[in-house]
């Protein structure tokens, strides 16, 4: 096919990618807007092995068979819990098959590149091989592999900058002769460096934001791409998660009351001084109730807002937690559910594993929708969250979390918190509103909690 039909099949893909990308805002569209991508995709691909004079057709049928066998495998076998671990992969495959092609491009038998082209293959290079080290570390920490607790050490800062100056230094050199080897490879390995020791000294409790940093890193990476090898499939789709990743980056920021550069610089989430130690802690005592006295108070509700959170992911309580808000649903109870942006490890995680449940839609609230109703709310049922329902972040200047937008649970009548310990959050602090009058705590594993409080209101 000639270069203009090609181009032409690249932009109908690129105008499935937008309608894709448009039908993912709503759950009622979403497996609509999956399908056009998938269409969209598939077209990308298909009018690509057409490409004049394109060499290694075998191999790249085989990729393409080894690619989707995996993918598909993955997309069957994960849990819904793990989705934020499966989205890091993805975000580093991304960056790395960027890295991949530009050094491809680097040592292939063209060693003559306008300035232009060399830039970009730098850039593909370098955003990409971060992005891959980066989001290995972001899945080790969202696997527990590695501390989730911000690692931090001496001088780090004063590093990572000598790391990316000696970077732009090899990348002048490079310049000055594109066939130097070595050069080429120090490059790569301190961008590959860079991620790592990016990403380590950032807590849990920002992975929502990094995981949206890193999409967008490999978006941009895969748009570098593109201009090096002129491909325009590759700049538009990578301009659009690049553009989507960073859109999304802001508004988790914002829903944290918190620039970027204070998450990526700050260690939020560094274990600080216990209550004891600064006299500054919550005061109170924390009431732990047993199963019975929890039922007895949903029984007699008029109003639930039920506030889910990591806790019910790593319980992989949400199919529980549909059960007991169908069951009090029935009994004429007004059953919603308070959703935190960054509650969970990655953007929507919490209406992910809700979905998944067959939670209805309409049940689900964002916090800037419902947090004006707590206050005339009989019950208030925490699954798991922690820092999202701090009242500190609204009360107290000396927090790390003070100006964090939370959700108001401590204004309904009663709160239950179904937590497994008293262990603080991501944040590393306490929170004050266990230790509130209102509070009641029920203890143990969020899935057989809410089992439990099932069963003994259907007795």
């Amino acid at each position: 096919m000639s270069n203009h039909s090609i181009n032409l099949i690249y932009l109908l893909s690129a105008t499935l990618f937008m309608l894709g990308i448009k039908y993912l805002s709503s759950p009622n569209t979403a497996k609509r807007g999956n399908l056009l991508s998938m269409i969209g995709m598939a077209a990308a691909i298909g009018i690509t092995l057409t490409t004049p004079g394109l060499h290694g057709f075998t191999l790249i049928i085989i990729g393409i068979i080894i690619g989707t066998v995996i993918g598909g495998y993955a997309a069957l076998k994960v849990k819904m819990t793990s989705m934020p671990e499966m989205v890091a992969l993805f975000n580093g495959c991304g960056g790395a098959a960027s890295a991949l092609v530009a050094m491809a491009e680097f040592r292939g038998p063209n060693t003559e590149f306008d300035s232009f082209t060399l830039i970009t293959l730098l850039l593909s290079m370098i955003i990409g091989g971060l992005t891959f080290t980066g989001s290995l570390m972001a899945y080790a920490k969202l696997q527990d592999l590695i501390s989730t607790r911000p690692i931090t050490y001496p001088g780090q800062q004063f590093i990572n900058g000598a790391i990316v100056l000696v970077t732009l230094v090899l990348a002048s050199l490079l310049f000055q002769d594109p066939s130097n080897t070595l050069v080429f490879f120090g490059i790569l390995a301190l961008s590959l460096s860079l991620g790592v020791l990016a990403v380590i000294p950032i807590g849990g409790a920002d992975m929502p934001v990094i995981i949206c940093l890193l999409n967008s890193y490999s978006g941009l990476a895969v748009s570098m791409t593109g201009f090096a090898l002129n491909n325009n499939a590759l700049i538009i789709t990578g301009s659009l998660v690049g553009a989507s990743g960073i859109i999304l980056t802001k508004i988790m920021c914002d829903a944290m009351n918190r620039s970027l550069a204070n998450v990526l610089f700050s260690a939020f989430g560094k274990i600080i001084e216990s209550a004891d130690d600064t006299g500054e802690g919550p005061t109170g005592t924390i009431k732990g109730y047993e199963v019975e006295d929890v039922a007895t108070i949903l029984a007699n509700a008029g109003s639930l807002i039920i506030v889910p959170g990591y806790g019910m992911a790593a319980a992989q309580a949400q199919h529980a937690t549909r059960e007991l808000g169908d069951y009090l649903g029935e009994q004429g109870v007004n059953v919603r559910y308070a959703i935190h942006p960054v509650a969970g490890r990655m953007p929507g995680h919490m209406n992910v594993l809700l979905a998944e449940a067959d939670v209805p839609y309409e049940q689900l609230f964002a916090l800037e929708d419902i947090n004006d109703d707590f206050a005339g709310t009989d019950v208030v049922l925490v699954i798991g969250a922690n820092d999202v329902v701090n009242p500190a972040a609204k009360t107290n200047p000396s927090s790390p979390i003070y100006g964090m937008p939370v959700l108001d649970v401590e204004k309904a009548t009663t709160v239950i918190v179904l937590k497994r310990s008293m262990s603080v959050g991501f944040a590393g602090i306490e929170n004050e509103l266990f230790f509130m009058d209102n509070t009641m705590m029920l203890f143990g594993d969020a899935r057989s909690s809410l089992q439990k409080l099932v069963a003994t209101l259907k007795q």
